[in-house]
């Protein structure tokens, strides 16, 4: 057998493999969300995911994707959490623990194991099925940015709330400021990641702390706005709610794709940010306490799921989308 048929037999069954292990991994009696998680990169990255304060893990909480792969997760309908991609990985040969430039978890391993991204890294946030049945999700640069990254609904998402495609298409480390910047090592001074004003100088007023813990008196600063003016849909500091925030009714399928076209974005947006967006901020998980919104009724996981998704796994391969 010749040697890529061989390498994408292999491909296919850890593929297949990871896929029935994240749907035996679901409580029972859910339905489930697909995330498809895209690699544009013309790099490894390695997507981490967390779960929110009184949600369940997922069955994986990290993973490899190579450059032009997709994989699909199955989530939980009422799941809330993050998720991102570490770059620049590798492993120590001498203690074998696992590390990135960005975005690392600190495990020591491929898996986070219900740790978080170490700031600077761009965020998808999710919570699913919330206030008024519907899923609010976000890209978020309060925590910094490592690479781009676009959220946008499966098949268009369908109509209600404000349904559309939202992220940071640009690279923001070629116009970093120097006091944000973060390079891969002194002697290369590769630009790998920019921080937030409130990593690099940690003062109330770029942290929306202290006095400056509310939107009256956290506003826009300088740094935010760079992040702002190159990004206009994503979160650029805590209180950037109002044109950030998108949501969807539950039930819609999302695909995250690293490095997207800059023309990707514009192609996904057909639909104007919608005005009067309420504040989430009491429903985001990572942007305050998480309230519960309405559950939908549990529907039975039949095994029809699982033999749909193998089915689909199988046709992409055999179309070479994964190669």
């Amino acid at each position: 057998m010749p040697r890529r048929e061989v390498y994408h037999m292999a491909k296919l069954q850890s593929l297949l493999l990871f896929f029935v292990f994240n749907l035996l991994s679901l409580p029972p009696g859910l339905i489930c969300t697909t995330f498809t998680i895209t690699n544009n990169c013309g790099y490894t990255v390695w997507p981490g995911v967390l779960s929110g304060a009184g949600t369940a893990p997922l069955g994986t909480t990290g993973f490899s994707l190579h450059s032009g792969e997709s994989l699909p997760l199955q989530i939980p309908t009422s799941w809330s959490g993050r998720l991102w991609a570490r770059t620049h990985c590798s492993t120590d040969s001498n203690t074998g623990l696992f590390s990135c430039a960005t975005g690392d978890c600190g495990s020591g391993k491929t898996d986070c194991s219900g740790d978080g991204a170490s700031p600077p890294a761009t965020l998808a946030e999710f919570t699913l099925d919330g206030t008024g049945g519907m899923d609010f999700f976000d890209v978020s640069l309060v925590d910094g940015y490592n690479l781009p990254m676009l959220i946008s609904p499966a098949d268009g998402g369908g109509g209600g709330g404000n349904c559309t495609a939202t992220g940071c298409a640009v690279d923001i480390n070629d116009r970093c400021p120097s006091d944000l910047r973060v390079v891969l090592s002194e002697s290369d001074g590769e630009n790998v990641a920019c921080r937030s004003a409130c990593e690099a100088f940690d003062k109330p007023e770029f942290c929306c702390s202290g006095d400056y813990g509310n939107p009256n008196t956290c506003k826009p600063s300088f740094y935010s706005l760079i992040f702002k003016n190159a990004c206009p849909r994503a979160y650029s500091y805590a209180y950037d709610d109002a044109t950030s925030t998108f949501t969807c009714p539950t039930g819609v399928n999302y695909l995250i794709t690293f490095c997207p076209s800059s023309s990707s974005l514009k192609v996904r947006t057909n639909n104007p940010i919608a005005t009067g967006v309420p504040l989430i901020n009491d429903t985001m998980v990572f942007l305050g306490a998480v309230t519960s919104g309405a559950v939908a009724p549990a529907r039975p996981f039949s095994a029809v799921a699982v033999i749909a998704g193998l089915a689909a796994i199988r046709w992409t391969l055999r179309q070479g989308l994964l190669f």
